[in-house]
C-alpha cells in the first residue's frame, strides 16, 4: 500500500477539547500556596495544556484545532516531539501512589492496561498498526524544521526503525542513539548477555532541522589531552586551570601584512591587527607586563570538548535523582529529556508528547522556556504530571482538556449504534449501558429505563451532564409509579446537586442514588472482559469560615464512593478520611471569568514526598468588593477521581 494511503487511513475524526481546569503557579514556597488569576480567556496568549484521553483522537484534534479554547490548528507547527511509548509486553503498568505517610503500589486501571496489553497479545503487528497510525498524525503535527524521538528498547525497535522509515522516509533518519540506561547490570551470561540499554530513533521533519550543536559538546575533560598538552595547563591564583599560548608566527617577514606593533611590541603575529584588538578586549589575549610579547590565555573550563557520540553513556537511570522518581518504573530522567530538548529545539518552541505519562517531557521542556503539550489515557498519570509542573519554581499557568462529552457523542452515534438507524441511537444507548449495569430494561416509562433489584434506574445522555430538573423528573415518574428506590447512571453531574438531591428526593417518598458510567464501556475489551463496574459519587463536605470579605475553606469530610472495592493493601494503610486524598484546589470566583465549567486554580495544595501530610485549611482569600461569590472546592483522590463542592456566600 502507498505511502500517502496509508497516512490517509491513519486519520480519525477529531473533537473539540473540553477545559477542566485551568492550574495556576504557586507563588510561594511551601505545601500550600496562593495563586494568581488565569491568563486572559479563549483567543489570547498560548496556555500549555495537559490533556487526558485516547492519543490517537487527541492528536487528530490537535490538528484541527479547537476555536472554543483558543487553540489554533497545529499542523505543521509543533518543533519537536518525544515519546516514549510502551514497547514490551512484559512491561510493567503499575506505579507508586501515596496513601497517607505510606506508599502502595496502583495497578493500571482496566482501559490504561488492556489498551496496550491487548495490543501486544495480539501480535507485533497489531502494535505496529497502532504505533503507524499515531506516527502519521505526529508527523502532520511537525513543523519543517521539526523533529521526533521515539523511546523504545530492542524488543521493538528493528520493527519500529521500518516504520518510522515508511512514514517519514527513510531519509530524514538521523541517529539511532543508544542509552546505557544503568550501570548495574541485573543477571548473568549464562544464557545470553544481560540488557542495559535503549534505544532513540532521532528523526526529522525534513533535512533542514533545528539542531543546536553546543547541546551536545561534552563538558571539556582534562583526561581528553595528551600529556604534552596536559603540562601546559596550570593552576592560576584561583585554582583554574589556565595555559598561555604565543601569538607571535613561526617565521618573521617584516613586509607582511600580519607585521604590526601591539601593545608596545611590533611583531609578525599569527592574527590579523583586528582580530587581536577583539581578542584583547575580551579578554582572551593578555600582556603579563609592559614590553613582554602579549599571549593567548586559555582556560580549559572554557574549552569545548568533544561532541558526544549515538552512545551515550553518561545519563544515569531516574533511580540515580531521587528528587526525581514519581513512581513510575520506566519513568526516564531529566538529564536525558534536557539533552533531547537543548538539540532539537530553541526557547519557545512547542514540545509535544503523547505518551506523557509522569510528565519529565514536560517539566525539561517548561525549565528550558519551551511551550508544551502533554497526553496520556491514564488520568491519574495526569494528576502526577500535574503536581510536578506545579513544583517547578515559575512555573507558566497550564490547562487540563479531555475530550469529554465529545468523545462519548461519536462513540455513541457512530461506535455503539453502527449501522443502525439513526433515531435508534438513543434506544441502543439506554439498552447497552442498562445491560452493562446488569439491569433489565423497561418501557413505557419517559425517564426511566431500567429495573434492578427493585430499583428503578435512568441513564443520563452521553454528551451532557446529568442535571437536577432531569433527576427530579425521574424522580416524580417513581413516585407516580409508587416505586421507593432510584439509581441514576451518569458521565458527568451539574456541579453542586449531589449535596441536596437526596434530601429533595426522599421529600417525594424516593431513595436517590447516583453512580458514575466508567470510560471503560466505551471500550470493547473492558466490556468483553466482564470487569466494568458502576460506583458512587464521593461524598465531599467542605465549610466556609468567613471574617468580613475575607473567607477561608476547609475540608470536613470525604467517604469514598463503594470502599468494598478498594483494594485490601490501601484499605489497611488509611488512617483516616483524608488518607483518600490527594490534592484539593479553590477557584474562588467560579463562573466569573465567563468561561462556562472551566475550574480556575486559584489555590491549591498537595502531598508531596517531603510534606506527605495534607492541610485541610486555605490560605484566607479577601475580596476586594462586596457582593455574592460562587466558590468552588476539588478535591482528587489518590486514584484521579475528582469531587467538587460549591458554595454561594455573600459578602458584605
Amino acid at each position: 500500500m502507498a505511502r500517502q494511503e496509508r497516512r490517509r487511513r491513519a486519520r480519525r475524526p477529531s473533537f473539540p477539547n473540553r477545559r477542566d481546569d485551568k492550574s495556576l503557579p504557586r507563588l510561594a514556597r511551601g505545601p500550600a500556596f496562593p495563586c494568581c488569576r488565569p491568563p486572559p480567556r479563549p483567543g489570547a496568549d498560548w496556555a500549555n495544556s495537559l490533556i487526558w484521553g485516547d492519543n490517537k483522537r487527541i492528536l487528530a484534534s490537535l490538528i484541527a484545532g479547537d476555536p472554543s479554547i483558543g487553540l489554533e490548528p497545529l499542523a505543521g507547527k509543533v518543533d519537536l516531539i518525544y515519546i516514549d511509548p510502551p514497547f514490551a509486553s512484559g512491561q510493567d503498568f503499575s506505579y507508586q501512589v501515596r496513601v497517607g505517610d505510606e506508599t502502595w503500589r496502583k495497578e493500571a486501571n482496566l482501559i490504561e492496561e488492556k489498551a496496550y496489553r491487548d495490543t501486544w497479545g495480539k501480535g507485533m503487528e497489531s502494535y505496529l498498526q497502532m504505533m503507524h497510525e499515531r506516527l502519521t498524525l505526529a508527523r502532520e503535527l511537525l513543523s519543517p524544521t521539526g523533529s521526533m524521538y521515539l523511546h523504545c528498547d530492542p524488543t521493538a525497535s528493528h520493527y519500529l526503525k521500518l516504520l518510522i522509515d515508511d512514514v517519514f522516509g527513510a531519509d530524514e533518519f538521523r541517529n539511532e542513539i543508544v542509552w546505557k540506561r544503568t550501570s548495574t547490570v541485573k543477571g548473568n551470561a549464562t544464557r545470553s548477555l544481560p540488557a542495559a540499554h535503549d534505544l532513540l530513533m532521532f528523526y526529522s521533519k525534513s533535512p533542514n532541522y533545528t539542531w543546536n550543536v553546543e547541546a551536545v559538546i561534552a563538558p571539556y575533560d582534562l583526561n581528553d589531552l595528551d600529556d604534552k598538552t596536559k603540562q601546559q595547563y596550570k593552576p592560576d591564583a584561583n585554582g583554574r586551570l589556565v595555559s598561555y599560548t604565543a601569538l607571535t608566527a613561526p617565521t618573521q617577514d617584516s613586509a607582511s601584512s600580519l607585521t604590526y606593533e601591539f601593545l608596545g611590541v611590533t611583531r609578525t603575529w599569527r592574527w590579523t591587527k583586528e582580530r587581536m584588538g577583539r581578542a584583547y578586549a575580551a579578554g582572551e589575549v593578555v600582556q603579563s607586563a609592559p614590553g613582554r610579547v602579549p599571549r593567548q590565555v586559555r582556560y580549559l573550563d572554557e574549552q569545548r570538548g568533544k561532541a558526544f557520540e549515538d552512545v551515550w553513556i553518561d545519563v544515569a537511570n531516574v533511580h540515580a535523582h531521587s528528587l526525581e522518581r514519581r513512581g513510575y518504573p520506566t519513568q526516564k530522567p531529566e538529564a536525558l529529556l534536557e539533552r533531547v530538548i537543548k538539540a532539537s529545539s530553541n526557547e519557545g518552541d512547542l514540545v509535544l508528547d503523547f505518551f506523557a505519562g509522569s510528565g519529565t517531557t514536560l517539566a525539561v521542556a517548561e525549565r528550558l522556556g519551551r511551550r508544551w503539550i502533554g497526553c496520556d489515557l491514564s488520568r491519574y498519570a495526569i494528576q502526577v504530571a500535574r503536581k510536578r509542573m506545579l513544583d517547578i519554581d515559575g512555573c507558566r499557568p497550564f490547562q487540563l482538556l479531555n475530550l469529554g462529552r465529545y468523545e462519548r457523542r461519536h462513540w455513541q452515534v457512530n461506535v455503539l449504534n453502527g449501522d443502525k438507524p439513526p433515531e435508534r441511537a438513543v434506544a441502543e444507548y439506554y439498552r447497552f449501558i442498562i445491560a452493562l449495569y446488569n439491569a433489565e430494561a423497561v418501557g413505557g416509562h419517559q425517564h426511566l429505563h431500567g429495573r434492578k433489584a427493585g430499583r428503578m434506574a435512568h441513564v443520563g445522555p452521553a454528551d451532557a451532564p446529568v442535571t437536577r430538573d432531569e433527576i427530579m423528573a425521574a424522580v416524580r415518574e417513581c413516585a407516580a409509579n409508587r416505586i421507593g428506590g432510584l439509581d441514576v447512571l451518569g458521565w458527568e453531574w451539574e456541579l453542586g446537586l449531589h449535596d441536596t438531591i437526596a434530601d429533595e428526593a426522599q421529600a417525594e417518598g424516593v431513595n436517590v442514588r447516583l453512580l458514575v458510567i466508567p470510560r471503560e464501556v466505551m471500550d470493547k475489551r473492558a466490556v468483553e472482559s466482564g470487569g466494568v463496574r458502576f460506583h458512587e459519587l464521593a461524598y465531599l463536605k467542605t465549610s466556609l469560615e468567613t471574617a468580613g470579605r475575607q473567607v477561608v475553606v476547609r475540608l470536613d469530610e470525604f467517604i469514598i464512593p463503594n470502599p468494598e472495592l478498594v483494594p485490601d493493601e490501601v484499605r489497611s494503610r488509611i488512617k483516616k478520611w483524608s488518607d483518600y486524598i490527594d490534592f484539593w484546589a479553590v477557584d474562588w470566583n467560579y463562573g466569573a471569568a465567563g468561561d462556562g465549567d472551566t475550574f480556575h486554580n486559584e489555590w491549591q495544595t498537595y502531598r508531596t514526598r517531603s510534606a506527605p501530610a495534607l492541610i485541610l485549611l486555605s490560605e484566607p482569600h479577601v475580596y476586594e468588593e462586596a457582593g455574592t461569590r460562587r466558590i468552588l472546592v476539588k478535591v482528587i483522590d489518590i486514584f484521579g477521581n475528582d469531587a467538587t463542592k460549591l458554595h454561594e456566600v455573600a459578602l458584605e
